[in-house]
């Protein structure tokens, strides 16, 4: 019997004394190692009852045991639900109790927290610390290595992600076992991934992009990944001597370009920076390029679908764009009321559809039938353009669509043009309550040091680029902008809390 991603990432190096992890002391953990101790850790799940389809709900740090927990839960047929680690106790109920797992691993100091959401969800639970200490990992000491997979279908779930839950009540979006193994093998053959790269790993694993993306990418080609906990600058520039690939968010990149040991030197050996899950500023992309000599490539996927498009590895990398739609995935931009498609250049929603495409959200028929058209395409709620050349330009949220005065307006268009202002780190735009224009368009900026921003210059300044409607009505100066753990702007945070700008003012 055939176990889908098992017997594609994890089987064929059952025998293989490479390294898979090289940790940030310099120890290493071969292949062979990581999966016998997720076998270890199978037979503890299995042990706990964990039936074929259960889910497995996992808040833990990072660290290799984390790691192989969802090896484990892929052997054994289990739904792997990994959970942000920032996530409170009040916050995990809800998951908890809406995915019903079988089977909650955490921290040991979340343990007492969790127990009563625990046993209301009927959950047995299990502990993993940082260090890899912890109840799971002391009986996955005296466990049996030997494991045989349990079955599973390409249509099987593997694992349910909670979307970030900007609005509304987050949900669990499903995903097969073809899901993430399709998605895997096209990325490696579109990025060039070969088992003589080493990814520098300083992602959290509870998100799709370093747990499915990062991982399954290297396991598929039989790679190395070197595994930080967490990113921390200093720490990162140490290892890029010994990497030929980052997979990233646009804060690591900022971050780094503030080391002055990132020198084109350091990593001309270098093969491929990647970065996504929130848009990568222009200037951030021309400061990269200018001190390493590499252009870094910008995806765009979701939680519901992993990766859609790509810049090419081969060919022009249009910084402000996400590239190209992948082999195997069909995308087309509509109008949002007709659902017919629009012209190149036009503002649309995107729709994509495909293998990597997800089954559904948990629990939500009604909502998952909303999201998708009669033909299959899922309706990602992403707004953007795609030129004549293909090239697929993020514009934004739907729900951040700002309706002004009856006009449509763009955030990212306004943004655009506020970080091209000297002294302007970085912007974000978004819509509150107003008694005239049903909604009003503000901007939060963030200035560099010293800068010397001054409201009424810089809405001067725009009403020469661009059309009244669009200016913003109010520049709020901010430290930083409130952004997740991933790094995308939290403009839900901005809305509310400056819901009541406009309040009495018409």
């Amino acid at each position: 019997m055939t176990n889908t991603l098992y017997d594609a990432l994890l089987k064929p190096h059952v025998e293989n004394d490479k390294p898979l992890l090289v940790l940030t002391d310099g120890s290493k953990i071969s292949y062979t190692k990581a999966i016998e101790r997720a076998h270890r850790i199978a037979n503890v799940l299995i042990a706990n009852g964990v039936a074929p389809g259960d889910r497995v709900a996992a808040q833990v740090e990072k660290s290799p045991e984390a790691l192989f927990l969802y090896f484990a839960c892929v052997a054994a047929g289990a739904v792997f639900l990994p959970l942000n680690s920032a996530y409170t106790a009040s916050e995990l109920s809800y998951f908890i109790e809406d995915a019903s797992p079988s089977l909650v691993v955490v921290d040991p100091a979340k343990i007492e927290a969790l127990a009563p959401t625990a046993a209301r969800a009927g959950a047995k639970l299990e502990t993993l610390a940082s260090d890899g200490s912890g109840s799971l990992a002391e009986k996955a000491e005296t466990a049996s290595a030997d494991f045989d997979p349990v079955p599973r279908e390409p249509g099987d779930l593997a694992a349910i992600l909670y979307t970030s839950g900007t609005t509304g009540r987050s949900k669990g979006a499903m995903l097969s076992h073809d899901n993430l193994l399709s998605n895997a093998r096209t990325l490696t053959e579109y990025w060039q991934f070969t088992g003589d790269d080493v990814l520098l790993h300083a992602l959290p694993i509870y998100h799709t992009h370093g747990l499915f993306v990062a991982t399954n990418i290297i396991l598929g080609v039989g790679a190395t990944m070197i595994f930080h906990a967490k990113f921390d600058a200093k720490e990162v520039i140490k290892s890029l001597p010994g990497a030929t690939s980052m997979m990233g968010v646009p804060t690591f990149y900022v971050r780094l370009l503030k080391e002055e040991a990132l020198q084109r030197e350091l990593v001309s050996h270098f093969r491929l920076f990647i970065s996504g899950s929130a848009p990568l500023l222009a200037e951030t992309h021309i400061d990269f390029e200018t001190r390493t000599g590499h252009r870094i490539l910008e995806r765009y996927g979701m939680t519901e679908t992993n990766m859609n498009t790509s810049n090419p590895f081969d060919g022009e990398r249009r910084a402000g764009t996400v590239g190209f739609p992948l082999p195997d995935v069909a995308l087309r931009i509509v109008d949002a009321e007709t659902g017919r498609e629009v012209e190149p250049g036009k503002v649309g929603v995107i729709e994509v559809k495909g293998p990597n495409v997800f089954q559904g959200y948990w629990q939500m028929p009604e909502k998952t039938k909303e999201e998708f058209r009669a033909d299959g395409f899922f309706i990602t709620g992403d707004l953007a353009t795609q030129d004549t050349d293909g090239y697929v330009t993020i514009v934004g949220r739907a729900k951040d669509l700002v309706i002004s005065g009856g006009f449509n307006v763009y955030p990212k268009e306004i943004e655009g043009v506020i970080d091209e202002m000297p002294g302007v780190v970085e912007s974000a735009v978004f819509g509150v309550p107003h008694e005239d224009f049903g909604e009003a368009v503000v901007a939060a900026v963030v200035a560099r040091d010293a800068a010397n921003l001054q409201e009424a210059e810089m809405i001067q300044i725009l009403k020469k680029d661009m059309a009244v409607f669009k200016v913003p009505k109010k520049i709020i100066f901010l430290g930083e902008l409130p952004r997740n753990t991933m790094g995308k702007v939290q403009k839900n945070v901005l809305r509310e809390s400056y819901n009541g700008l406009f309040q009495g003012i018409s």
